[in-house]
């Protein structure tokens, strides 16, 4: 007797025996364009069964031979929230690589992932929330003030890095497909959002369109150009209008400006926010009326079970729904669910790949190339066969501190602790003490900073941030502000620990510091002999730590966002304007710049040359210098080239990144890099949000930082300037 596979008995007895050959309908038949075959299913289905399918969890559709389906998925750093995954460094950790190339892959590996969990869960019939193949990622906001909890979440402060970085990570996650793709991604949250958290559903950001078209749109204007499958409006208003209900940002901007043809999904609950939090709407059916003719196609939530009612009363109309509908199922074809399986190659890829060898030899990878090095004294790197090393602090075995937030998790993480034992010669020692509590006084009088502290060779402590006191609102336990971070100094017990060490001990101390957001490190700075930020590294972290700590690679991580020296010297939180933000418009010092991080060579700039010093507007302009690693080891580092517009009468950025190449030298050896500077990376966005081309002489530098006083000062090679005049 012939065998079926489960999943195909289950589907007959939930469903029915399939269609014949001859009975096939036209939105089931793969020769079909793809739109022929959405409105042919749209045709066949009645008002109820379009309004459930366009919320988050939707029905199935017996008669029409349609699964159960739940677009809800999440996949941040890795595929998230539904068991085993390969766990890589936070998103802003992979920001601090500056590699586009490397994020290509890791989101390759992670849609990898979320194909073989969805497979492998269809075969069995589940079709969970955090089972689908819609994953609600990237996070491209940008991160304008280091107290938002949710800042871990995103590429850093800097629009053209954020943009880059971005549509790596959708290229990956979509795949190369003519006709199907792999997952979905979805750009999130558009737009202006960036906290308070606490203040999220009720929030109305207020921006220029200067800030607008020069902060916090470029890089989502980048995805759709890249051809991202979703957008997520956000919760908070924008000048007024709930961004689930913004006629500018869906209609105008989004749909008319950009030409997005893909789906829009509202932040979850967010829909609900336009009549409770914004009483932009009176009820929930206006809300649900007023989101879809604003152009919202799925809700994440079920205010979207109104729409009927909606249709009923004439407050929407019957061609307003189906087209709204027909962007949510063109993504549904566009996966290959209505199609034979054996049609989608991605319908192939195995279990196997998950958490496999070579994605945890990516995520290793990944996690060195995110950490930064922010000082060494000569300290590092440091032998792996001393008598006796010390490993203390609180996050030195923590699995938090290695996660960050919405994290896949598996049986194989590498905390700290672990990964510097890993790394030690046989016969050293390693001694281990966690010594504090995170944020607390411990409730013990024990002292942990003598004793098997003193005598050893040198001391690792591994302090910081973890979920707990930072994240999105409602899920740091810790805190008391919804996630968000108001007070920037580490906790008062860390430094406190740190100093006791520190006392009387002239053994070297190493700090690791793990967390999401700029924080006040200078006690750790002035106490430590050298200060490696770790961010939330991943599941092979404390490898990649001590891979950099014993010398097996080369800390080559740059820094994504500003670190200031206190947040007296920023704006209001809940301001949104750019002026005295972020390195492109900040006047004041800086703790650490942005694009700063040191390594294990000595890097060195010269011979900067342009195709040329005078330019007509319009025209591209190729920069090419030397970079010379003129230290003893060999290392890796980020090359970052910088343009200073011409001084205007409206506000122009102090620096702007415009480009960005990762290489490795050998001691004594050189490369030459080359640039191309194209037409727009030479213009400025001026007060009416247009971007112009000023005349005048436009400074252009490369070197391993930002060119500001305190970049040498920190250890870092002077950038090499040319000035271009364009007319």
């Amino acid at each position: 007797m012939k065998k079926f596979p489960f999943f195909l008995l289950l589907f007959i007895a939930l469903y029915g025996p399939p269609l014949q050959a001859q009975e096939r309908p036209a939105y089931l038949d793969p020769s079909q364009p793809i739109d022929t075959r959405v409105r042919d299913l749209i045709s066949r289905m009645t008002t109820e069964e379009k309004v459930a399918q366009m919320m988050h969890t939707t029905p199935a559709i017996p008669r029409l031979h349609i699964p159960a389906y739940n677009w809800w998925n999440e996949a941040l750093h890795g595929v998230a929230r539904s068991g085993i995954a390969t766990v890589f460094p936070q998103a802003i950790g992979l920001a601090a690589t500056f590699d586009d190339s490397l994020m290509q892959q890791v989101a390759t590996a992670i849609s990898d992932e979320g194909r073989a969990r969805y497979n492998a869960a269809a075969e069995k019939g589940y079709y969970l929330q955090y089972g689908g193949l819609t994953f609600w990622t990237p996070n491209i906001n940008i991160f304008r003030d280091p107290r938002w909890g949710r800042g871990q979440e995103t590429y850093g402060e800097d629009p053209y890095l954020t943009a880059r970085m971005g549509v790596a990570f959708v290229r990956g996650m979509q795949g190369n497909n003519p006709k199907y793709l792999k997952v979905a991604a979805c750009a999130k949250h558009f737009a202006v959002y960036s906290g308070p958290e606490k203040l999220r559903h009720e929030f109305n950001a207020t921006a220029s369109a200067q800030d607008l078209n020069a902060t916090y749109l470029p890089a989502f204007h980048a995805l759709v150009d890249a051809g991202v499958a979703g957008v997520m409006c956000a919760y908070n208003a924008l000048d007024g209008e709930p961004c689930c209900a913004n006629t500018f940002l869906l209609d105008t901007v989004l749909r008319h400006q950009w030409g997005f043809q893909g789906y829009i999904t509202s932040d979850c609950g967010a829909i609900g926010d336009i009549y409770q939090g914004h009483h932009y709407a009176s009820s929930a059916l206006n809300a649900a009326a007023l989101s879809l003719k604003r152009g919202v196609n799925l809700n994440c939530g079920n205010i979207y079970g109104n729409l009927s009612e909606a249709l009923q009363k004439g407050l929407i109309t019957q061609q307003e729904l189906d087209s709204s509908l027909a962007d949510l199922l063109r993504i549904r074809f566009r996966l290959g669910m209505f199609d034979p399986k054996d049609m989608n190659p991605y319908n192939a890829i195995p279990a196997s790949v998950i958490n496999s060898p070579a994605h945890r030899a990516l995520a290793r990878q990944a996690a060195i190339e995110s950490v930064v090095l922010l000082k060494n004294d000569g300290v590092l790197p440091m032998k792996n066969d001393l008598s006796q090393y010390y490993i203390t602090g609180p996050n030195a075995t923590s699995v938090d501190a290695l996660i960050g937030n919405y994290y896949g998790v598996n049986d194989k993480m590498s905390t700290m602790m672990e990964g510097i034992a890993a790394g030690i010669a046989p016969g050293s020692q390693l001694k281990y003490k966690p010594g504090i509590l995170l944020d607390r006084p411990n409730a013990s009088n024990m002292d942990w900073t003598t004793g098997a502290a003193q005598a050893s060779d040198a001391i690792i402590v591994v302090l910081g941030l973890t979920g707990e006191l930072e994240g999105e609102e409602g899920e740091s336990i810790r805190s008391s502000t919804s996630g968000d971070r108001l007070d920037y100094n580490l906790p008062q017990n860390q430094i406190d620990f740190l100093r006791k060490l520190r006392h009387g001990n002239d053994k070297p101390i190493i700090a690791v510091i793990t967390g999401g957001s700029p924080m006040n490190l200078a006690p750790v700075d002035s106490l430590a002999d050298a200060v490696l930020l770790a961010w939330y590294p991943g599941e092979e972290g404390g490898k990649a730590v001590s891979d950099i700590i014993f010398g097996k690679a080369s800390p080559s991580g740059k820094l994504p966002i500003t670190f200031p020296q206190s947040l007296q010297e920023l704006p209001d939180f809940e301001d949104y304007s750019m002026d005295g933000r972020t390195y492109r418009y900040m006047d004041k010092p800086v703790l650490y710049p942005f694009g700063y991080g040191l390594t294990y060579g000595h890097f060195t700039f010269s011979a900067l040359d342009l195709s040329a010093s005078d330019l007509s507007a319009g025209q591209p302009l190729t920069v090419r210098a030397t970079v010379r690693n003129s230290g003893s080891q060999t290392a890796s580092n980020v090359v970052e080239l910088y343009v200073t517009p011409p001084s205007a009468s409206f506000k122009t950025p102090h620096f702007a990144l415009k480009g960005f190449k990762r290489l490795t030298l050998a001691p004594g050896q050189s490369a030459q890099v080359t640039f191309t500077l194209k037409p727009q990376d030479l213009t400025v966005v001026n007060e009416s949000g247009k971007a112009v081309t000023l005349p005048g002489d436009y400074k252009i530098y490369v070197g391993g930082s930002l060119p500001i006083k305190r970049s040498q000062d920190l250890g870092v090679s002077a950038p090499v300037m040319a000035s271009c005049h364009i007319r």
